[in-house]
């Protein structure tokens, strides 16, 4: 009697999708989602946090948006993703297997934003593999220029500063010849 195949393995589910296409001008890009940001399935949903507003102020987006609104991001050319894609909770909460370095390096090869946008020392950390200080970097993910900015999470409101946000945005100003 023939052994009856063994359904494949579905992938495990992201906690939030990737919000990415061709030809992005910015892509954030996070440790992991936070908690209310899981159960609310939208990034950066914790009232707290600066990230909405940071991108409002910097004018990246023409309005504030709402977290929910997240998907409407590349119509401004931004995109989001995160280094730990299964799991959420604070940086140190999570397993330290928990970080995917070479996904997505493989993401921002595939899609080639012009600038990557880590949203805190601990994301590019992870993705790196070295500590960086705020602002941009000299390594490059393909052609993708890299740049780190201070958490805008409301635990890290110590460290916040929109002064590197305002630098990224006039970056990508340039970059677009705006």
């Amino acid at each position: 009697m023939p052994a009856t195949p063994r359904p494949l393995a579905a992938a495990p589910a992201h906690i939030l999708p990737d919000v990415l296409r061709p030809g992005l001008a910015l892509v954030f890009c996070g440790t992991a989602a936070g908690k209310r940001s899981a159960a609310e399935q939208a990034y950066y949903a914790h009232p707290g946090n600066m990230f909405w507003r940071a991108l409002h102020a910097c004018g990246l987006t023409p309005r504030l948006l709402r977290p929910a609104e997240y998907p409407q991001l590349p119509d401004y050319g931004v995109g989001l993703t995160d280094v730990a894609k299964l799991h959420s909770g604070n940086d140190d909460e999570l397993p330290r297997d928990a970080f995917d370095a070479p996904a997505l390096h493989a993401k921002i090869e595939r899609y080639a934003p012009a600038l990557l946008a880590f949203t805190s020392k601990a994301a590019a950390r992870a993705a790196l593999g070295r500590a960086a200080d705020y602002g941009p970097q000299p390594e490059r993910i393909g052609a993708t220029r890299l740049f780190v900015l201070p958490s805008p999470s409301g635990q890290a409101r110590g460290h916040w500063d929109l002064a590197p946000w305002l630098a990224l945005a006039d970056v990508v100003r340039r970059s677009r010849g705006a």
